[in-house]
């Protein structure tokens, strides 16, 4: 039975991730109203207690909140700019993804149409939606995400990153950036160890093993990079350069691709170059925060 005293929300958007947000409010007892321009997505929704609105507006006038998780920034723009489109008094979450420039214009856009306006990112894929392990980044007003957090933990873990409405999109890329390189680190050694018969699964608790290590120095790691300060405590660049070397040697002479450690290889060896090398491995920092060269 649903939970009247349960606040009520819109969701726009009906994609596979946009179904797993509605469904989640459900499931919490929120009384729920959905939109999508292929109205069909909504009938397992609506047979689970969801009401199809029978127009963009209806869906944002049925609620105080809003969520909108649509392609792209720009549909969401020509969906909700329409002149007959009322936000004012509306709260929006939008959860589309997106860079951090669009979420910083879209609030712009947004305030200026009368609407209170949170950008979001979704670090979770829709099964896990509704659980704790379902991640969702907020950034915009804090009041704005207070007012509605209990709402919005019927989704999962929500966490408000900051004032500044780019910062769940930073957030996200910057856990892409993480996500593609461990797994593209991982793909690598695989392809080696394939060399010797040795197969993924047999690799892949090493592996885990390893990347587990890796993150314990990451605290450390922050206070060299936000101090500015990098001595060698554990080992110095240079000696990490050599082991790179190794490991683009050993890559060739397996016949496996060596592009990935040539590329750390080259940046370690601009900032030995720059005078870098007896320092600790984070000082590279200075090389990511710089454009590469043409």
């Amino acid at each position: 039975m649903t939970d009247r005293t349960a606040a009520p929300v819109t969701v726009i958007g009906l994609g596979l991730m946009g179904r797993a947000l509605a469904a989640a409010f459900l499931k919490a007892g929120h009384p729920t109203t959905v939109w999508n321009r292929t109205s069909s997505k909504a009938t397992e929704l609506v047979a689970g207690g969801a009401h199809l609105a029978p127009t963009i507006g209806d869906a944002l006038a049925a609620s105080p909140l809003t969520i909108v998780c649509l392609t792209d920034y720009r549909a969401v723009r020509e969906l909700l700019d329409a002149s007959d489109v009322e936000l004012d008094g509306t709260t929006l979450i939008n959860l589309t993804s997106g860079d951090s420039a669009q979420a910083r214009e879209a609030a712009r856009w947004a305030e200026q149409r009368g609407a209170r306006y949170l950008d979001g990112a979704i670090m979770a894929v829709p099964p896990v939606i509704g659980t704790a392990e379902a991640m969702i980044l907020h950034s915009g007003a804090q009041t704005d995400f207070e007012a509605h957090r209990p709402t919005l933990e019927a989704l999962g873990t929500v966490t408000h990153l900051g004032e500044d409405h780019g910062l769940a999109s930073l957030y996200d890329v910057a856990g892409l950036a993480m996500m593609w390189s461990v797994l593209n680190a991982w793909l690598q050694g695989t392809a080696m160890l394939r060399t010797a018969g040795v197969d993924a699964a047999t690799y892949a608790p090493f592996a885990r093993q390893m990347a587990a290590g890796v993150a314990e120095w990451l605290p450390g790691y922050a206070e060299q990079i936000d101090s500015g300060s990098f001595p060698a405590e554990v080992a110095a660049l240079e000696t990490d350069a050599r082991a790179m070397a190794h490991l683009v040697e050993e890559s060739e002479a397996l016949g496996v691709n060596a592009e990935l450690p040539k590329l750390f290889k080259a940046m370690a060896d601009r900032a030995i170059a720059a005078g870098h090398g007896g320092e600790q491995y984070p000082v590279l920092i200075e090389e990511f925060t710089r454009p590469a060269a043409d």
